[in-house]
């Protein structure tokens, strides 16, 4: 049992030095160490761990700060779609888990109406949103992490941006880590563990400065509602509404003319 633990530990351990240190090579280590491990003392945990890893290891070639430009957006585009892509092709054609369909899904349409619970759970996320992110971004000056908005172009772009990474997060930190670790270990354990390789790719994105006291909660909650609902819809809807107000407090911190709506924001 430890062993197993030790070689999740390591898998997800290793995102910290990939993407929060950078210290790459050195991350692979880890890496491939909790696979070979898991190989060792469990043989369909480490086939599980080898697809984490395989995503992890393709979203390591780029650079993840924040790229607006013709030729950064493409490099996010064809790395992450990787990242999602490869381990499902494997899980599904490969491994053939579960008798060919696959460990790795995307439950969008469940057949169950929303709770209002999870309605209002919808609303609330943009009343904390509004009130929580303009203190961040603007206070510790995170929002400059993301590259200066020259026109509505730009603009734009950082809309698709966000929209997009929060889309793949879900698809990748819950649909294929969550969903592997889950069938080896107990919920809370595999979500402790997602949450490692959420925030450390967060972190690298531009979420540094104390960005990890809110991106750690948030991918905790994430996993839960995803074991809860069993709905990437609900979990997509949650994160999109989140990155909308992401997206107004960065206009807003490079254009503070524009959007000028949030009572939280520092005053000069």
């Amino acid at each position: 049992m430890v062993a197993r633990y030790a070689a999740a530990v390591l898998v997800c351990g290793s995102a910290i030095l990939l993407f929060a240190v950078h210290a790459r090579p050195l991350g692979y280590v880890p890496l491939v160490a909790g696979v070979v491990l898991g190989l060792l003392v469990d043989r369909a945990l480490g086939k599980h761990l080898a697809l984490i890893a395989a995503g992890m290891g393709i979203v390591s070639a780029i650079p993840l700060a924040a790229d607006l430009s013709d030729a950064g957006m493409v490099r996010f585009t064809v790395a992450l779609s990787l990242a999602v892509l490869v381990p499902w092709a494997l899980s599904r054609f490969v491994l053939a888990d579960d008798d060919g369909a696959g460990a790795v899904r995307f439950p969008v349409a469940t057949g169950r109406r929303w709770s209002r619970g999870q309605w209002i759970y919808l609303a609330a996320v943009v009343v904390i949103g509004y009130l929580v992110l303009p203190p961040y971004f603007l206070g510790s000056g995170a929002y400059r992490n993301w590259p200066s908005l020259e026109g509505d172009t730009d603009i734009a772009r950082l809309f698709v941006g966000v929209n997009a990474v929060g889309l793949w997060d879900e698809l990748f930190f819950i649909c294929v880590v969550f969903t592997l670790l889950c069938r080896h270990f107990p919920v809370q354990a595999a979500n402790v563990l997602q949450a490692m390789v959420f925030v450390s790719f967060l972190w690298e994105l531009g979420y540094r400065e104390w960005g990890p006291l809110l991106t750690i909660p948030f991918a905790l909650v994430q996993g839960w509602i995803f074991a809860r609902y069993k709905s990437l819809s609900y979990v997509v809807a949650v994160h999109l509404l989140f990155d909308a107000v992401v997206f107004a407090v960065l206009v807003h911190g490079h254009h503070p003319e524009l959007l000028d709506i949030f009572v939280t924001a520092p005053r000069p």
